[in-house]
């Protein structure tokens, strides 16, 4: 039996096959009533649209990509991304296009831009990958780079990490403490803090600022500073590693909220309560911080309102819109249970 094709649906429908065409991909574009009885023959006759076809008709796959570099195993257990793919997710919808998400190809995010088949990305995150920014400016596929230092002509959504890691600081030496454990993001470039570049570089130099005003460093014997994958198992081993070199530690200070949950469970597997023991802090607020126990005190950033400017932007950019748009929002300190006051003591 040959295969059912839209002309055969036109033909059956007493439509053109741009109405077809129409019913699948712009329904709003023919009265509801045509819509309908296009459906309902192209169901009878057991058509099924192609999208391989459509794409190579159209040039489009209306899909956009978000590329990020971690595994997807680690990207699915980190709850920012619920947020941010959110956002993403209510302009796609309003806009017609499906998501998908981009991990690492064969462990190379490069070739992950270079293969994927989407009409636009969002990426997240690749400040240690900039040669793969030139792998989609030589595609001329359009996208926008959210969390990586704003390059010139290239659209960029992004936060106030240094002011946001240094109210954190500074609110933790504030109650005092000043043995502390902090767990960065993994880089790679473990403690060599000038070659850190994007979200990690201003969070470091939010964390110096503040230290400094207290006349203490990075570098200080009271201060110890690790990497851990951003995942709550990441958050426990950071600890146990941090714990296993030095247990008069008196607060965590970890580079986002997944982290000090994961910080959170690996005190309290050794006896340890929060935060009469230890104290911990996150960045970024996710909507478990507020009813985890301790609620988590921690930087609020914006993640929905974040995913729906990178794609609004995008959408723009898909449009035939040229110009570049740089957005940064505003991180605020928000302050729970998780921190004990020392300076009282």
């Amino acid at each position: 039996m040959s295969r059912v094709t839209i002309k055969d649906v036109a033909q059956k429908a007493g439509v053109s096959i741009t109405s077809v065409s129409f019913a699948y991909n712009n329904p709003n574009r023919l009265p509801e009533e045509t819509v309908q009885k296009i459906l309902e023959v192209a169901e009878e006759l057991g058509y099924v649209p192609n999208p391989i076809a459509r794409s190579m008709l159209t040039g489009r796959t209306g899909v956009i990509g978000i590329l990020v570099p971690q595994p997807i195993t680690e990207i699915i257990r980190n709850p920012i991304m619920e947020e941010f793919i959110e956002g993403v997710a209510e302009v796609c919808l309003r806009e017609g296009y499906s998501i998908l998400l981009v991990p690492p190809f064969e462990g190379s995010v490069k070739r992950a831009a270079a293969k994927t088949a989407v009409d636009g990305f969002i990426t997240l995150g690749l400040e240690l990958y900039k040669s793969t920014i030139l792998i989609l400016q030589q595609r001329k596929v359009p996208f926008v780079i959210v969390d990586t230092d704003s390059v010139d002509g290239i659209s960029s959504v992004n936060i106030t990490d240094k002011k946001g890691a240094y109210s954190i600081m500074k609110y933790v030496l504030e109650q005092g403490h000043r043995r502390l454990g902090i767990l960065g993001i993994r880089s790679g470039k473990m403690g060599k803090f000038e070659e850190y570049t994007g979200t990690l570089r201003g969070r470091i130099d939010g964390f110096q600022e503040a230290l400094s005003e207290y006349g203490l460093s990075l570098n200080d014997p009271t201060i110890k500073y690790h990497e851990c994958s951003s995942t709550m198992r990441g958050g426990e081993e950071g600890f146990n590693y941090l714990y296993s070199q030095d247990i008069s530690l008196t607060c965590i200070i970890s580079m986002s909220d997944v982290i000090a949950f994961g910080v959170i469970l690996a005190a309290n597997q050794k006896g340890l309560k929060i935060p009469r023991d230890v104290s911990v802090t996150g960045f970024d607020d996710v909507p478990y911080a507020k009813i985890s126990c301790p609620a988590l005190t921690t930087i609020s950033q914006p993640l929905r309102e974040k995913g729906k400017a990178a794609a609004n932007l995008l959408v723009d950019h898909l449009c035939g819109k040229t110009e570049v748009t740089q957005r940064v929002f505003k991180t605020k300190l928000v302050i729970r249970d998780s921190v004990k006051d020392l300076s009282l003591e």
